[in-house]
């Protein structure tokens, strides 16, 4: 384990509600991997580029925010839509489900401690629905056995705040973070933008709203102004951030429900969300710089 990461602490408020304090020097550059709809289970999951965010997130002590189907579950027994084409050599077996947690446990065991939150997503839900078993709790449960870190599970939406306090003490900051799976097509136009005004009006609270299930990539910030309790306005930006997928289906075109659907080439990969933490004057006031950077 990186040594820096002993100076973070994740602790559980309520089920979908979490935080992250972290200890910082001034200047100091703390770096988040955004990640949403990895369908890891599917064939058409880049295995190798998760690998490479993986490896990138470990040199960047980053933590890793996931918000849902991180697996696909689609080829069960009593799933309409199962297709044994479309199921890895390692599930081809009659613990369908149960193959998918080990496996999977397995492959993210040597970064176990870099992941924070892991939310759900409607591919999970789908399996609780219809085999009685949440299998993002399965996983989450044997991601930790016998592990000092633990990974929380979140739901299909939630909070994480995301704490800065200096090492002497007395200077503080945080950033407020909302996630939610998604819903909905997303729209071959407006790409889901039209979701992220609403939410603006309806949850104005979160600095960062982070979405996928629509399987687009782009930030679109959203300029409100507010009031503290002081009564002062002052203006600030939220951050709504829609995350792309590893899950690549459409390949060179042949055919296929993607195409066949006419769907279009979706962006492969994550994002990441770095905070910068600066000190003005005697450090009395914490100031956080936040940007993003797609991880391609």
């Amino acid at each position: 384990m990186n040594k820096q990461a002993f100076a973070r602490k994740l602790r559980e408020i309520s089920r979908n509600v979490h935080d992250i304090n972290h200890v910082y020097k001034s200047g100091e550059e703390f770096w988040y991997l955004l990640t949403a709809d990895r369908h890891w289970d599917n064939p058409d999951s880049d295995w190798d580029l998760q690998i490479k965010h993986l490896k990138e997130a470990r040199e960047r002590n980053a933590m890793v925010i996931d918000v849902g189907d991180f697996f696909c579950l689609m080829q069960g027994k009593y799933d309409k839509r199962s297709d044994k084409s479309k199921v890895r050599p390692e599930h081809q077996k009659t613990n369908y489900l149960d193959s998918v947690v080990e496996t999977g446990a397995d492959f993210f065991e040597p970064y176990q401690d870099l992941l924070a939150v892991i939310g759900q997503g409607n591919h999970e839900t789908s399996i609780l629905k219809y085999h009685e078993t949440n299998i993002s709790e399965r996983f989450v449960e044997r991601l930790n056995y016998k592990k000092e870190h633990k990974v929380f599970l979140g739901g299909y939406t939630g909070y994480i705040r995301l704490s800065y306090e200096g090492q002497a003490g007395g200077s503080r900051n945080s950033l407020l973070l909302h996630y939610n799976h998604g819903w909905g097509g997303g729209g071959p136009v407006t790409k889901g933008v039209i979701q992220s005004q609403r939410q603006a009006v309806y949850n104005p609270d979160p600095d960062v709203i982070i979405s996928g299930h629509i399987h687009e990539n782009y930030v679109f910030p959203i300029e409100q102004i507010r009031m503290n309790q002081k009564g002062v306005l002052y203006q600030r930006t939220q951050y709504h951030v829609r995350l792309p997928t590893y899950k690549n289906e459409y390949k060179d075109g042949y055919g296929g429900w993607h195409i066949e659907t006419g769907k279009p080439p979706k962006p492969i990969g994550g994002m990441w969300m770095r905070v910068k933490v600066t000190r003005h004057g005697k450090g009395i006031k914490t100031f956080l710089q936040v940007d993003f950077l797609q991880a391609r």
